[in-house]
């Protein structure tokens, strides 16, 4: 694997290096060394996969408060998307600050989310599966989220909204949570 920083402090784009023959390839999305010589300590605790009927499609932006915040790893395991994450640690250096990354089946990038970020996505073609590892197991009460279009944040989603959840179309503004 190959790890690249981005510009969110802790957030890394991981690159698989496959190993091709004439069957295919093998590579592979996990080694618990490399990503401690990284820096990068999860114990993943739960694996989800998100399907997504239409391009357009949004789920977000979410995120799980103390004291049982998530570390992600994102994989796009056919399709497209858009996935972005935001930086909510008061502490940070880039704190408020946001990147957008595109996770394909084809280039088979994979993004990790450090704890306390929000993270979200965009189905850009029909038919996208999402599959992601996280390190601590879903507890609804400390669920919460804010709008995919904050304008606090201002993101740039590649497509018109499509379809999404009640839920996540009521989520409030970031500065009301």
């Amino acid at each position: 694997m190959k790890f690249e920083e981005t510009s969110l402090k802790d957030a890394w784009i991981i690159d698989l290096e496959p190993f091709v023959d004439a069957r295919g390839y093998f590579a592979r999305t996990f080694c618990a060394n490399e990503f401690a010589a990284h820096g990068i300590d999860p114990k993943f605790v739960q694996c989800n996969l998100s399907h997504n009927h239409q391009a357009g499609t949004l789920r977000g932006m979410h995120i799980q408060n103390a004291p049982v915040e998530e570390s992600k790893l994102i994989r796009c395991a056919r399709g497209a998307l858009y996935d972005v994450i935001i930086d909510l640690r008061p502490t940070s250096p880039t704190y408020l600050m946001h990147l957008g990354v595109e996770l394909t089946a084809d280039n088979k990038r994979m993004l990790y989310v450090p704890k306390g970020f929000a993270h979200g996505f965009q189905a850009l073609q029909d038919d996208t599966e999402v599959m992601y590892m996280i390190d601590e197991f879903y507890t609804p009460e400390y669920q919460r989220g804010f709008r995919y279009n904050d304008p606090s944040f201002a993101i740039d989603w590649p497509l018109p909204v499509e379809v999404i959840s009640e839920k996540d179309a009521a989520w409030p503004l970031f500065e009301t949570l």
